[in-house]
């Protein structure tokens, strides 16, 4: 199960990217704005049938920011995969081969498998944790380490957790 759960989410990653990558004729499957919830931000995208809900932040301090791309935090749900509460960092850099991320709130702390610039939980019990821990705290931050064996430590606000992970709840039919 965790296997498969590995596969799809890197597939997912990679999909994601590739998607990104490609130019869009129209905006019309452009994520739309729920709202603005302290320092993160609630989107959907999709119809019925391929609803993606997530909240993202960025860093409010990152090391090493100016040598690397797009640095975020996202929880997101798909309902029509019985996929909720899915945790991903985006770390902008490649994480060395073999590394893990680690997350830490408050007293508690996760590690994270890693994959090119992504990383995610082992397991959905951890997510559901992790997101726990997002919405009771103050302060979040990521642990990594480069391709070129550079350590970061990326500190992110909690504020508007628990506002923007209604928001997502709701527009996912999960409230």
């Amino acid at each position: 199960m965790i296997r498969a759960r590995n596969l799809f989410l890197w597939l997912f990653a990679l999909v994601l990217g590739v998607a990104a990558a490609i130019p869009q004729p129209s905006h019309a499957q452009d994520a739309e704005l729920i709202g603005r919830f302290g320092d993160w931000d609630a989107y959907t995208r999709g119809a019925a049938g391929s609803r993606f809900c997530y909240m993202v932040s960025k860093p409010k301090e990152a090391s090493l920011r100016s040598r690397r791309g797009e640095i975020f935090f996202l929880v997101w749900h798909r309902p029509d995969q019985k996929e909720f509460d899915v945790v991903q960092v985006d770390i902008g850099y490649p994480f060395k081969d073999g590394s893990e991320a680690e997350v830490r709130v408050g007293g508690d702390s996760w590690n994270l498998f890693t994959r090119d610039e992504s990383a995610w939980t082992y397991k959905p019990a951890d997510d559901k944790a992790l997101v726990v821990a997002l919405r009771k705290g103050s302060r979040m931050s990521v642990k990594g380490v480069s391709g070129r064996n550079n350590p970061t430590t990326d500190s992110y606000s909690l504020k508007g957790t628990s506002a923007a992970y209604s928001a997502i709840g709701k527009a996912c039919g999960r409230s």
